[in-house]
């Protein structure tokens, strides 16, 4: 078992005046002043209870107080169960129920509506514990990068969630596959404006104690702050969504960032090229990404450089991860596996699952994809997601990737439906960003673009389709909205 110092007291001690939160409103807090709070929080922490092991709930937005907690728990070597805010009651009780959750902790102004849940778990708002006395416990000083640290829920795109079991040392490597990725520069801070109860946004956080980097944190995302983040506050580096990087390009006009800024890390699915190529023509630097929560955080990177040649690929596995194509059909394309240090090793007490996904150090992601000649990946569908019609197999993202590049089109998401003649057909679901734009036109983008067998049989149009925080299409929703519109 490998052991290493606290990372929180090591960067305390390293670099005790570099600043290691900074928010909009400028306020700072230094590594050694992140320290202190956070012990003096996990010694306030213990009078509830809260000891080695025991499973914290953290429901929680944004904010300083939040990475406080997360390191004050790791001070107490608790096991945080990361909540997400937007769940309903019935999701939550699940997950808190499932994780073992013995206690949740609460931002302030979420309190009042947690408590109208009903739920039957302890729960405790920030300034509650901070009113505590604090209670003369042995902190940790070491970190086992083998220990349990955190579980996050996957997203559900498929069906029922599951606890992912993260250590220390799959957010440590992960941290590292980064660092030797981007590489690190004493300029370095990196923007939080994706949710931190999310690996995406979580890593971030991880990332800063480790390098010893400051993190610019916002509670939500604005194009505006962010815009102004990098600007006037230096900001070199920002991990988003596809639909974030479009509103910044609106934002930033006619103008460009300053030569301080580095890149934008993408995740969370596909980018259009038009997009990219926006990005380039403002010199704004594009990391496309794949990842997910089993493999905290990105596990797949490509660069700038490569993104217009090899649009559509995801890059090339991090140092030091592994992938490889299993099954591949006569098209190459089987199932993607990964393998290393930042990949999860197992599920939160559902040995079904684990049996199913991990096989001889090795991590069956349920997505299906291809490797070219020169060693790039190709995600190309969610295995379930997978539409079969007359002996044909349809990737449904092959079909998004043609459609979301046709004007007037702001999103789309593509399903399959039962078919008595082929077994399924492609149904797609259009957000439209022009009016005027009609079910003709797209038919007729299709024949241009597609395949006979892979244009939708049927268009629907909605004002929004449905995205978890990751951006992450949840096509299991297309698939009841489907069967109410079918059904009327």
């Amino acid at each position: 078992m490998t052991v290493i110092p606290h990372w929180l007291t090591k960067q305390a001690t390293l670099a005790p005046s570099q600043v290691a939160i900074e928010t909009k409103n400028c306020k700072r807090m230094t590594f050694l002043q992140l320290k202190q709070a956070c012990e003096t929080y996990a010694k306030k922490l213990a009078q509830l209870g809260i000891k080695q092991g025991t499973h914290v709930g953290l429901f929680s937005d944004n904010e300083r107080q939040m990475i406080v907690a997360v390191h004050a728990l790791s001070y107490l070597g608790a096991v945080i169960v990361m909540l997400n805010t937007r769940l309903t009651a019935n999701e939550l009780a699940y997950q808190l129920k499932d994780a073992n959750v013995n206690v949740v902790l609460v931002s302030d102004h979420l309190q009042a509506s947690f408590n109208e849940m009903d739920l039957p778990t302890k729960s405790y708002a920030y300034t509650y514990v901070e009113q505590l006395p604090k209670k003369d416990v042995t902190l940790k000083t070491d970190i086992h990068l083998d220990d349990r640290f955190t579980i996050m829920y996957t997203s559900g795109t498929t069906g029922k969630p599951k606890g992912v079991v993260h250590t220390y040392g799959n957010h440590w490597f992960s941290a590292i596959g980064s660092a030797l990725n981007l590489g690190l520069k004493t300029t370095d801070k990196w923007l939080c404006t994706l949710p931190i109860f999310h690996v995406s946004g979580f890593s971030i956080c991880m990332r800063s104690v480790i390098y010893g980097m400051p993190l610019y944190l916002l509670e939500k995302f604005s194009a505006e702050a962010v815009h102004e983040a990098i600007i006037k506050h230096r900001v070199t580096i920002a991990s988003v969504v596809t639909v974030m990087l479009e509103r910044l390009l609106q934002t930033i006009g006619s103008n460009n960032y300053p030569a301080t800024f580095r890149c934008m890390l993408l995740g969370g699915g596909s980018c259009p090229i038009h997009t990219l190529e926006q990005a380039k023509q403002k010199n704004i630097p594009v990391f496309q990404s794949y990842g997910m929560t089993e493999t905290s955080s990105q596990i797949v990177t490509l660069s700038p450089n490569d993104a217009i040649k090899k649009f559509g690929s995801a890059g090339k596995p991090l140092a030091p991860a592994q992938l490889k194509i299993v099954a591949p059909n006569h098209e190459g394309i089987g199932e993607i596996y990964v393998a290393g240090p930042m990949v999860t090793k197992e599920y939160y007490q559902h040995d079904g699952a684990n049996e199913a996904s991990f096989h001889e150090g090795w991590l069956a992601t349920g997505d299906l994809g291809y490797v070219d000649e020169s060693g790039f990946l190709y995600v190309v569908d969610r295995r379930d997601d997978l539409i079969i019609s007359g002996g044909e197999n349809i990737y449904p993202t092959e079909i998004e990737h043609c459609l979301i590049n046709m004007p007037g089109i702001e999103d789309v998401g593509v399903i399959g439906r039962l078919d008595e003649t082929w077994g399924e057909v492609p149904i797609a679901f259009i957000v439209k960003s022009d009016s005027k734009l009609t079910e003709e036109d797209i038919k007729n983008y299709a024949k241009q673009h597609l395949a006979g067998y892979k244009i939708p049989k049927k268009y629907y149009f909605l004002k929004k389709l449905p995205r978890n925080v990751s951006n992450k299409l949840m096509r299991h929703q297309l698939s009841k909205h489907l069967q109410t519109l079918e059904g009327e």
